[in-house]
């Protein structure tokens, strides 16, 4: 039986996950509470839209030291907390707090490999954009829900001599009880508890994979491994979904049931 395994939501977009018991997926296919917040670059100016590219603020794919960064968001009390080396902040979104939010980030990354991007021209000062609750900053105009196999992720570790697991590639939903890469042929509908979602198709994956989640080391070639070792055209794993009608709240544990086409 396919079941949920394990549920991830990401409050700051580009940084590390939190797990969670259970989701809420809104009905514009977005998760609630998930990239509400992005720590934005000097130069770029709060999106319109709800979408806000990896290039315009800080994210895995270009700092790969952020993957050390441990965040937690408080739904209640409207605070993030960012613990890191001897860093330990937590502050509110009023404008002070986001000041000492970015401020503590800079500072982290300033003793990090990653330290000359933030001397390129329009990087600094950083500020904290989104109000915590609102999910927006996604890559795509429409949000989705991203989903993988535990064992595609355990037929990468195999093959490589770093640690690879579920955390590098950035799921909302790690999913048990299927072969390594089955989820690839998922069509049409699934369900996953009591919400139907539409497939929309694989994600192909970017650089970010390749840091490791404990260390901030890119210590895994693994776009390479996909298309080399697996034979896939473009470095692929997992799936996009959308709600096929409304959202819900999904939990770890929950059935997963791949439907025939509607």
């Amino acid at each position: 039986m396919i079941r949920v395994d394990a549920l991830y939501r990401y409050p700051v977009k580009g940084f590390t996950p939190e797990r969670r018991e259970s989701l809420v997926i809104q009905d514009d296919g977005r998760v609630q509470g998930d990239r509400s917040l992005v720590f934005r670059f000097a130069d770029a100016v709060e999106p319109e839209d709800a979408t806000f590219p990896k290039s315009r603020g800080l994210a895995l794919m270009t700092f790969p030291t952020l993957a050390r960064v441990d965040l937690a968001f408080d739904d209640e009390a409207r605070t993030l907390r960012l613990r890191v080396d001897d860093i330990d902040v937590t502050a509110d979104l009023s404008d002070a707090g986001r000041t000492r939010l970015a401020e503590a980030v800079t500072a982290y990354l300033r003793t990090t490999g990653d330290a000359r991007l933030l001397d390129a021209d329009g990087i600094l000062p950083l500020g904290l954009l989104g109000d915590g609750r609102t999910a927006r900053f996604q890559d795509r105009p429409q949000g989705f829900i991203s989903l993988h196999g535990a064992a595609s992720v355990e037929a990468v570790d195999a093959v490589v001599t770093a640690p690879v697991d579920d955390r590098r590639f950035r799921s909302n939903i790690v999913v048990s009880g299927t072969a390594p890469w089955a989820e690839l042929d998922w069509a049409g509908r699934v369900r996953i508890g009591e919400v139907v979602f539409e497939v929309q198709k694989p994600i192909e994956r970017c650089a970010a994979i390749t840091a490791n989640p404990d260390t901030g080391v890119r210590d895994a070639r693994l776009l390479r491994v996909l298309t080399g070792e697996f034979g896939q055209d473009e470095a692929t794993l997992g799936i996009l979904l959308l709600p096929a009608a409304a959202g819900g709240e999904i939990r770890v544990g929950d059935e997963v049931t791949p439907l025939s086409p509607a």
